[in-house]
């Protein structure tokens, strides 16, 4: 596209050990933080911000990725993602990340609420070489209107392409469109408000991870449905559908502590939102 809202490019590189910037660009409605070590570690976690708010008709925006080896790095937003009505054209975002040889990314993304008439596209592109390690996840709300009417958002549609040494390893499109489908419906929501999605790729992953992660889920309290699938390629992904943010949120912190544990003898950083 040739006028994008808004630009953000993130180059990390491991420099005798610690993960820094070696390239940030940003232009329009979209830029990152001073990056943060928390805990004092060699990780850098940066945080998203849109100034503008939110996502209005019309928007587009692209983010750029990459992670040299052996770069580890956390992204995450400061805030919910808004998604404002919409009337004429569709909010668009496409990401494309880029993960080197043992490199590391968490990428945990703060909820998407879509309001009435909102429509939304994003699109990730993930490409990873062997050797590095990719955790994702995101959650779709019920949306907001004036009315509090559940999903009367236009549509929605969320796509994840990764691949592995160039072949595709894992493709997920979800697409929730109140207009053509029955969202609280056998089939789709079935009763629940919220779907969260995790995705975890590393040749650390281990067969037995997926049965404690199942074991650990559902020790939770709260009222949710779980499923968790293995992959082609070291990894799985977890889909959660729950009627609070909360609960998705507490499950996900329980799958990132669990995975910390098992290849850092380590606590996951607390992501605090400034």
């Amino acid at each position: 596209m040739a006028n994008w809202t808004g630009i953000l490019e993130l180059d990390i590189e491991n420099r005798q050990g610690k993960s820094v910037a070696k390239n940030i660009y940003f232009q329009g409605a979209f830029k990152v933080m001073r990056p943060v070590y928390h805990n004092q570690s060699n990780q850098p976690c940066f945080y998203i911000l849109n100034p503008g708010g939110g996502y209005l008709d019309g928007d587009t925006y692209r983010m750029v990725v990459s992670l040299r080896e052996k770069a580890r790095l956390t992204l995450t937003t400061q805030s919910a993602t808004k998604v404002y009505k919409t009337p004429k054209t569709q909010a668009y975002q496409e990401t494309e990340i880029h993960l080197a040889k043992d490199s590391y990314l968490e990428f945990l993304a703060d909820p998407l609420i879509a309001y009435k008439d909102a429509r939304y596209f994003q699109k990730n592109t993930i490409k990873m070489e062997k050797g590095s390690t990719f955790l994702y996840s995101d959650i779709i709300t019920p949306g907001w209107s004036p009315e509090g009417e559940l999903f009367s958002y236009d549509k929605l549609r969320l796509v994840n392409e990764i691949y592995l040494e160039e072949e595709l390893i894992a493709f997920d499109h979800l697409k929730l469109s109140s207009k053509e489908q029955h969202i609280n419906g056998l089939g789709f929501m079935e009763g629940y408000t919220h779907l969260g999605s995790f995705f975890i790729i590393s040749d650390m992953f281990e067969r037995q991870l997926i049965d404690q992660l199942h074991r650990e889920i559902y020790k939770l309290d709260g009222d949710f449905k779980a499923g968790l699938s293995s992959l082609t390629v070291p990894g799985c992904s977890i889909r959660v559908m729950a009627n609070q943010t909360q609960v998705i949120e507490r499950i996900f912190r329980t799958c990132h502590h669990i995975i910390n544990q098992a290849w850092f003898h380590s606590k996951p950083s607390f992501l605090r939102k400034y």
